[in-house]
């Protein structure tokens, strides 16, 4: 990812500090979203890495992932997957539990959304631990998703989610 870019978004993100929890500082990204060329910037480096990788289905995870996942399938010629808390689909679903680094949560995913050797690019705006990431990953390999990569807009170092990416291409914006 370009420099100047990472620059950019990272000057503009808002850190609100015990949000939403007291210990916890949160990245907000609607200044990124309410600057269209800079979110249309961001779109384009976020999915570049995976142009080749033959994408059939970006996965992307509630709530803020689907900001970023329908415009990245789009580039990328692939359907999109929702990744929804509890009871959000319609349809039959199947579910994957996972622990945050402030509560523990469930994602589902239709049961039909994949089929065996679908090729998976993971959408979310941010890296934390990677436990929503890596519950992600378990949900679409269930499926039968052959899981290629993530892509996020931040990535908080320190937690250190990348290592529980296993086997996975991580590509951020943005490091903290």
């Amino acid at each position: 990812m370009s420099e100047s870019l990472a620059f950019r978004v990272r000057t503009i993100i808002r850190e609100v500090p015990d949000f939403p929890t007291p210990g916890i500082n949160f990245k907000d990204i609607t200044p990124v979203l309410a600057d269209p060329v800079l979110m249309s910037t961001v779109l384009t480096a976020m999915a570049a890495p995976f142009l080749s990788e033959r994408i059939t289905h970006v996965v992307a995870i509630e709530s803020r992932g689907f900001l970023f996942g329908m415009p990245i399938a789009l580039q990328l010629g692939a359907a999109l997957v929702l990744a929804r808390k509890p009871g959000k689909l319609p349809w039959k679903s199947a579910r994957e539990a996972y622990v945050l680094e402030y509560r523990e949560d469930v994602l589902e995913m239709h049961l039909d959304a994949l089929v065996e050797g679908s090729r998976v690019l993971i959408v979310d705006d941010i890296l934390a631990t990677g436990g929503t990431a890596a519950a992600t990953a378990r949900l679409a390999r269930r499926l039968g998703g052959e899981v290629v990569g993530l892509t996020v807009l931040s990535e908080l170092t320190a937690l250190d989610g990348r290592a529980r990416q296993q086997g996975v291409d991580v590509q951020s914006i943005v490091k903290y």
